[in-house]
């Protein structure tokens, strides 16, 4: 049996060229392509921990009992939980665009759905617009959506990230 050979120095690990997908640059996205998060299924356990970070306490959140008396099926999820799910990292986008994001600069949302403990949701970025700046930058929107486990949009809205060209 022979022992592994030590790798010669043309071929030494460099962890700067240890990439999950190869880097693009602005320039190589394209409109209408999608970046998906894994699916995830939301649990009363993350519900209470964003509870705890949010410091949000309304029964709204909790209360079962509460909640129902006030037109709901069960506990509502927080908004800005179900926005996390759409954070870039979630998905390939920043593993794509390499070394080349400058800043996330801008997000909105319109909640269009109910998200209850249970719920799988199915968030996705989609790049809808490519803004060349003279600066040697650019500004890419994407819509920012959630579905949940039954194909309901229980979230609508928009990113913008400015890129290095």
């Amino acid at each position: 049996m022979s022992s592994p050979q030590a790798p010669s120095s043309e071929t030494a690990f460099d962890p700067e060229r240890f990439l999950v997908v190869p880097a693009r640059t602005f320039d190589d996205l394209v409109v209408g392509e999608v970046f998906r998060a894994p699916g995830r299924t939301l649990t009363d356990a993350h519900a209470a921990a964003f509870q705890t970070v949010s410091a949000d306490n309304h029964p709204v959140h909790y209360d079962a009992e509460w909640a129902r008396r006030h037109g709901h099926s069960a506990p509502v999820v927080h908004g800005l939980q179900v926005l996390a799910f759409t954070a870039p990292g979630a998905t390939l986008f920043p593993h794509v665009i390499g070394e080349v994001f400058v800043r996330f600069t801008e997000l909105s949302c319109t909640f269009t759905g109910e998200v209850h403990s249970g719920d799988t949701l199915y968030p996705a970025l989609t790049v809808t617009a490519l803004e060349p700046a003279g600066d040697g930058t650019g500004v890419v929107t994407t819509a920012a959506t959630v579905h949940n486990q039954r194909g309901e949009l229980v979230l609508s809205g928009q990113h913008k990230y400015l890129l290095r060209r």
